[in-house]
């Protein structure tokens, strides 16, 4: 029988058989020679799976089927993308033209601080140097485009409710360091934030440095309360020793019921009586010095 080349197929690998003829030299045993190229095959990547089961043997079980879980997901992944989903829908910019589209249609409200500029010139220059400089008009006053075109007939809106500016101050530990915030339960619950503070220019009430550097806490207490607007020196005074040999020479403290009454008196005319809370003082605990029932840096208020 001549010589012969035969390929055949086992396990998804080809086996390939030579058949030579017997010979008449010493050299040949049998009456052929069979080469199977399979075996070289298999033997090659039963060492690459090898290798593979020992690479994953090194994870716990947990990261190995972690690691399956993502690999058949960004599998899923790809075929939806290439396979499931249209050319259409992954078009971008048919998305942006659809979204283009809708924003035009949508009617324009807002018309930019330097539309407001236009006729508040004196307010403009005011904020633009202040705490607010960032805060365009409209974030307070709303959307101004009416206004602008019909000064007369439109009017801005001008927030008055406490409720607004916590919107921003009211004590958030996620806010950035130094950023000006308040317990808006605790920080003048009688008045709205404008009667304190100018909201074109705010500048935040402080403690005068030469008292809050040994009086910290007093100082900080006081800043949350109603009496956060008075300075240390409406009701104390400091002679200029105290900052020399405070333990000695002491400031002075309010010692008649008087001094309270200028504010807080019902017939008080001082200039910080305003919107102070007014009370009898022939009636309202006779026979005591205020500040022996109401703590004076952060006097309770009945509502």
């Amino acid at each position: 029988m001549g010589a012969g080349l035969f390929l055949l197929t086992g396990h998804g690998i080809p086996d390939i058989f030579i058949r030579i003829p017997a010979g008449p030299g010493p050299g040949i045993i049998g009456n052929r020679v069979s080469i199977s190229i399979n075996s070289v095959f298999r033997k090659r990547y039963q060492e690459e799976y090898r290798a593979m089961g020992k690479l994953f043997e090194r994870f716990p079980d947990p990261l190995a089927r972690l690691i399956v879980v993502v690999l058949a997901m960004v599998a899923l992944g790809a075929f939806a993308y290439f396979v499931l989903i249209p050319k259409s829908v992954k078009d971008v910019e048919m998305q942006w033209a659809d979204a283009i589209k809708r924003e035009k249609a949508r009617p324009v409200k807002y018309a930019g601080f330097h539309v407001c500029e236009e006729c508040h010139g004196e307010i403009h220059n005011k904020k633009k140097t202040g705490y607010h400089k960032d805060l365009s008009c409209e974030t307070c006053h709303g959307p101004a485009k009416a206004h602008a075109e019909n000064p007369d007939k439109t009017k801005p809106v001008i927030p008055t409710a406490r409720t607004f500016c916590p919107q921003c101050h009211a004590y958030n530990p996620s806010r950035p360091r130094g950023f000006p915030q308040i317990n808006p339960v605790a920080h003048n619950p009688l008045k709205p934030c404008s009667s304190c503070h100018n909201p074109h220019d705010p500048k935040p009430p402080t403690t005068p440095k030469e008292c809050s550097a040994c009086h910290g806490e007093i100082a900080r207490m006081k800043a949350v309360s109603h009496h956060v607007q008075l300075e240390c020196t409406v009701c104390h005074q400091a002679p200029q020793q105290h900052k020399v040999s405070p333990r000695s020479v002491k400031p002075t403290k309010p010692q008649a019921r008087e001094f309270c009454g200028k504010c807080h008196g019902k017939d008080a005319t001082d200039k910080l009586a305003k919107n102070a809370p007014k009370i009898d003082m022939g009636e309202h605990g006779e026979k005591y010095v205020c500040w022996q029932c109401h703590y004076p840096h952060s006097p309770e208020v009945e509502q």
